[in-house]
């Protein structure tokens, strides 16, 4: 009985490793029109559907920001759905340092684009121009410009508050384990 998987290596030892072949391997592009990069996020292509796309990081985190999970349901239903997701997924929530595990646009969480929106930037904003918007706007709005104003020291204690969260996500983003960074 012969054997159909059998390769072409004849000798002994193997030259190569076990399960390396010499054939191209098969690369799923991404499902995008007109992009050329590897397709490895997927992404389902309706509600309770098994059909998946396949997309890049970039055009998956522009599919995500336009799903609408709560579609369908009215507002309480939405918010029980809501309480169990969380409820189950708090688990996650160890992820987020990693930049995808947010509930944002795929490259911010909701807390940092609020924070910008606070901070009177775009979402797009890199950490340099936050630290100039804070600056200004603490400026503005410091309690020792502006005494006994109380609407400045609640703007004050905003900013504040925004940019220590965007401060906490920029060292995430750029943090290196010690092994990485000798």
């Amino acid at each position: 009985m012969a054997r159909t998987g059998r390769s072409n290596d004849w000798g002994f030892p193997r030259w190569r490793g076990y399960g390396s072949g010499r054939e191209a391997q098969a690369v799923r592009l991404c499902d995008r029109h007109g992009c050329d990069r590897p397709g490895d996020c997927p992404a389902p292509k309706s509600p309770n559907s098994r059909e998946r796309w396949y997309f890049c990081a970039e055009h998956a985190g522009e599919y995500n920001r336009n799903w609408d999970y709560f579609q369908g349901l009215d507002q309480e239903e939405r918010e029980q759905r809501e309480r169990a997701e969380r409820r189950e997924a708090n688990g996650y929530q160890s992820s987020a340092y990693h930049g995808w595990g947010g509930p944002g646009d795929g490259s911010r969480s909701r807390d940092e684009l609020h924070a910008l929106k606070a901070l009177e930037l775009e979402d797009d904003a890199d950490f340099e121009a936050v630290k100039r918007s804070w600056r200004r706007l603490a400026k503005e709005n410091h309690p020792d410009v502006k005494p006994g104003d109380s609407e400045a020291a609640v703007r004050f204690q905003a900013i504040q508050a925004a940019y220590e969260v965007l401060r906490a996500a920029e060292e995430r983003r750029t943090w290196k384990p010690r092994s990485m960074a000798e």
